[in-house]
């Protein structure tokens, strides 16, 4: 597979398998009918599938919202993020296979996560991780677990960080993987303000440095910034919602769009300007502090 330095190509990205991507993802067709892959789909809440893969062709189609294409087109809407970013974001993380035609589903089906069980975080490896993260191990120990989950035939343990539609956004030191089925994670405490962030790590930081005063807001942890304009509806039902998205272009292009949108949003991500998102600064802060 030809890349550019380390950097795979458009080309590369599309001729990858789709069902083998939307599988190292976390995400599982309901139904097979030939060629056929049917999902839940990943860009949106929906109880019946009309998220459609053709294997043959290696194309999907949304039906909910009338869209489709290829992989890249998938993964820039999945991700969030613009197609050279995600070029950079896949090839170090995933181990993808080029699409091919098998004459049978036995690889696909074996190849889901299966999540076994949850318990409180006990592992010492991901005690360290924490650590590493800069994460306080009774704050992570709140509202997170550690998740037991299968690949194929192998088990790993991850940190897991539930979603309201009972997926887990799993992470560990080598691991950066979603359950299906994937979504946003809201926690209420009555309050007229709503703080957003794009992925769970920055929450955790917020916390951590928000702890004496956490009740005083709501929160919407996104898990994919695909999820952002899906929710502003919910958002808007709050007075004041303040946007800790990272400092990438996607994540700024939507806090200017939702600024434009209406004066209920606050772009906060300038408390860390010069980092790719609230922990990044965090770590790099007690660092350059010890």
């Amino acid at each position: 597979m030809e890349r550019n330095g380390n950097r795979l190509k458009v080309a590369d990205v599309k001729a990858m398998d789709m069902v083998s991507f939307l599988s190292s993802t976390g995400i599982e067709p309901v139904k097979i009918r030939g060629n056929d892959y049917w999902y839940l789909s990943p860009l949106r809440t929906e109880r019946t599938a009309s998220f459609k893969v053709n294997r043959k062709l290696n194309r999907w189609y949304d039906h909910g919202l009338g869209k489709g294409g290829n992989l890249v087109d998938f993964g820039v809407l999945y991700f969030g993020c613009t197609v050279r970013e995600l070029l950079l974001k896949i090839t170090p993380g995933f181990s993808f296979q080029p699409h091919s035609y098998p004459d049978d589903n036995r690889n696909i089906l074996d190849n889901r996560i299966t999540v076994l069980n949850s318990f409180f975080i006990t592992s010492y490896d991901l005690v360290q991780y924490l650590s590493a993260r800069k994460i306080p191990e009774h704050i992570a120990e709140r509202f997170c677990s550690q998740v037991r989950f299968r690949i194929n035939d192998k088990v790993y343990y991850a940190i897991g960080f539930k979603n309201d539609s009972g997926g887990y956004e799993l992470r560990n030191a080598l691991l950066k993987l979603s359950s299906s089925p994937k979504g946003v994670t809201t926690i209420k405490n009555g309050s007229y303000i709503l703080c957003v962030f794009e992925g769970f790590f920055d929450f955790l930081t917020y916390v951590s440095l928000h702890e004496k005063s956490f009740l005083q807001c709501d929160y919407l942890v996104l898990n994919s910034l695909a999820f952002f304009e899906k929710h502003f509806a919910f958002m808007e039902q709050y007075s004041v919602v303040r946007l800790f998205l990272d400092r990438d272009t996607t994540g700024q292009n939507c806090s200017h769009m939702a600024m434009e949108r209406s004066p209920v949003y606050t772009d906060e991500s300038g408390l860390y300007d010069g980092f790719e998102d609230m922990n990044d600064w965090l770590i790099h802060r007690q660092v350059d502090s010890s």
